[in-house]
C-alpha cells in the first residue's frame, strides 16, 4: 500500500502539470530527453491498474463471502463446472502462496485427483496378488492424476526459464508419461503394446479431442477462427510421419519384428524424425516464434505468469513424480498379459483406446475447455501439437531406445492401422484446409474415432515373434 501510495501521489502531479497547455510541452519534452524514465512511470502506471483491479475484485470476493455465498461446504479450488467467471478472474491475478499452490495441483482437479486414493491400494494388490484385472484397472487410475501433476510441475519449471528454455522443457516432458509407459512396455519386449499405444495417442488426440474442441466450442460460437501456419506445418509433419510408416512395409510381415532390413530403414527414419523435430522447435520457438505467440488471444494476455514455486521445488516434484509414473507404469504393464486373457478385450484395444487416457485424460478436457473460450490456437497446440510430439518424438525415440537396449522395436505397424493413420490425416487434413472450424466437423471427427474404436475391437492381430 506504500508503494501503491507513493506512486499514485506521483501520478497525480504528473497529471496536474498536464492538465496546463505550457506544462503540457515541457513534460514531453522530458520524456523525449528521458525516454528510460518515461517508460519507468508507464510502467508505474500499469502496476497501479493491475493492484486495483485486485483490491475491486478482493472486495467483491470479501462481499460474497460475507453474504453467505461461500460456505464451509464450497470447495476451496474451483471446479471445471460451475465456477463464475469473476472468481476464475480473482484466482488467477491474486498471488498464491506455495502451500495453496501444491494443495492445488495435488487435490484440485476433482474426480482426478480422487483417483490417488487408488495408490495404496494398487500397491497393495500387485504385493498381495489381487489379480492382472484388479492391478491393472487400479494403477490405470493413478496414472491420470500422476500425468496431471507432472504436468503442472513442468510448466513451473518452465516458467524459471526463458522462452526458448522453456518451451523446449514443455516439449520434452509435455509427453513424458507417454514416453515412460512406452520404455517400460519396450524393456518388458512388449513391443505391439508400444506400438498400439503410440498410435492411440495420436488417434486420440487428432480425432477425439481435436473433434471435441470444434464440437463443443461450435455450440457456443458459430464459427472459430484458429491459425492456419501452424496447422498445416503439424498435418505436413505428420504426413511425414506417415510416410516413415510405409517406408518397412514391403520388407516383411509386420510380426516379424527380428527382420534386418525393417530395423536398418526403421531406425534410419527415427533418425530423419528425430531431425525434423527438432527443426519445428528451432521454427516454433526461435524463427516464428511471433506466429505461434497466443499471449494476445481470447483478450486475456498481457501479463507475465510468474512461478509460484521456487525453482529446486518445482525440480524436485517433477523428478518425483516421475519416479512414481515410472513404479506404477511397470505395474501397469506387466498386467496387461494377464488383464487380455482374463478380460477378453483384444491388446491391440488396449493398447490404441485405453491407454492413450492415461497420460491425456486432463490434456483433453483443458483442450476442450479452452475452446469453449473461443481460445482455438490454444486448443489447437494442444490436439494436433500433441500428436506432432508423439510422431516426431516419442515413436522414433521408443525405436533408438530399443535399438541402445536390443530391443527390436521398429516401425512396421500393422498394415491396417497404417491405412487408418494415413486415412485420418487426410481426413483431418481437409477439415483444416480452411482456418474456420465449426460444430459439424467436429462431429466428424468424433464419429471417425469412433469408428476406427470400433474397427481396433474386432481387430485379429498375429502374435508378434518374442
Amino acid at each position: 500500500k506504500k508503494v501503491k501510495n507513493t506512486i499514485q501521489t506521483t501520478m497525480s502531479a504528473f497529471s496536474e502539470r498536464l492538465t496546463s497547455s505550457t506544462a503540457s510541452a515541457h513534460v514531453l519534452e522530458n520524456a523525449n530527453a528521458h525516454p528510460d524514465a518515461a517508460m519507468k512511470f508507464l510502467g508505474c502506471v500499469k502496476k497501479v491498474q493491475y493492484m486495483n483491479r485486485v483490491e475491486k475484485r478482493l472486495r467483491e470476493m470479501e462481499k460474497t463471502r460475507s453474504q453467505g455465498v461461500l460456505g464451509e461446504t464450497t470447495p476451496l479450488v474451483p471446479t471445471s463446472g460451475g465456477t463464475p467467471e469473476s472468481m476464475r478472474s480473482v484466482a488467477s491475478e491474486v498471488p498464491m502462496s506455495i502451500t495453496q499452490y501444491l494443495m492445488e495441483i495435488f487435490f484440485g482437479k476433482g474426480i482426478v485427483s480422487a483417483c490417488l486414493l487408488a495408490a495404496p491400494f494398487a500397491l497393495v494388490a500387485v504385493h498381495q496378488n489381487w489379480g492382472p484385472i484388479w492391478i491393472f484397472w487400479l494403477n490405470f487410475a493413478v496414472m491420470v492424476p500422476l500425468a496431471a501433476i507432472l504436468g503442472d510441475f513442468t510448466e513451473e519449471l518452465a516458467l524459471h526459464t526463458n522462452q526458448t528454455i522453456g518451451g523446449l522443457i514443455n516439449a520434452t516432458f509435455g509427453n513424458a508419461v507417454e514416453v515412460v509407459v512406452a520404455i517400460q512396455a519396450l524393456l518388458a519386449n512388449e513391443i505391439r503394446v508400444v506400438q498400439s499405444s503410440m498410435l492411440g495417442s495420436i488417434f486420440s488426440n487428432l480425432l477425439l479431442v481435436l473433434g471435441g474442441c470444434f464440437f463443443f466450442g461450435g455450440l457456443k460460437y458459430k464459427e472459430q477462427k484458429f491459425n492456419a501456419t501452424a496447422a498445416t506445418a503439424n498435418m505436413g509433419l505428420l504426413a511425414l510421419s506417415g510416410i516413415a510408416l510405409v517406408l518397412p512395409t514391403p520388407f516383411a510381415s509386420y510380426y516379424e519384428v527380428h527382420d534386418e532390413h525393417v530395423l536398418l530403414v526403421s531406425r534410419v527414419a527415427a533418425l530423419f524424425l528425430i531431425f525434423m523435430y527438432v527443426q519445428l522447435l528451432v521454427f516454433q520457438l526461435k524463427t516464428h516464434a511471433d506466429i505461434f505467440d497466443d499471449s494476445g488471444e481470447g483478450g486475456g494476455g498481457g501479463e507475465t505468469e510468474l512461478a509460484v514455486l521456487p525453482f529446486w521445488g518445482a525440480l524436485a516434484g517433477l523428478l518425483v513424480t516421475t519416479l512414481l509414473v515410472t513404479v506404477f507404469s511397470e505395474f501397469l504393464v506387466d498386467s496387461i498379459d494377464g488383464f487380455v486373457e482374463e478380460s477378453g478385450i483384444s491388446r491391440t484395444f488396449v493398447g490404441i483406446i485405453i491407454l492413450p487416457i492415461v497420460g491425456n485424460a486432463v490434456e483433453h478436457v483443458t483442450a476442450i475447455t479452452v475452446a469453449m473460450k473461443d481460445k482455438m490456437d490454444l486448443a489447437m497446440g494442444v490436439a494436433v501439437g500433441s500428436c506432432t510430439q508423439i510422431s516426431l518424438f516419442v515413436v522414433p525415440l521408443t525405436v533408438l531406445v530399443g535399438w541402445a537396449t536390443d530391443r527390436d522395436m521398429n516401425l512396421n505397424f500393422p498394415h491396417f492401422e497404417v491405412i487408418l493413420f494415413v486415412l485420418s490425416v487426410f481426413t483431418v487434413s481437409v477439415v483444416l484446409s480452411t482456418p474456420k472450424s465449426n460444430w459439424l466437423e467436429g462431429s466428424l471427427l468424433m464419429s471417425t474415432y469412433l469408428l476406427l474404436a470400433l474397427g481396433f475391437w474386432f481387430e485379429n492381430v498375429t502374435n508378434y515373434d518374442r
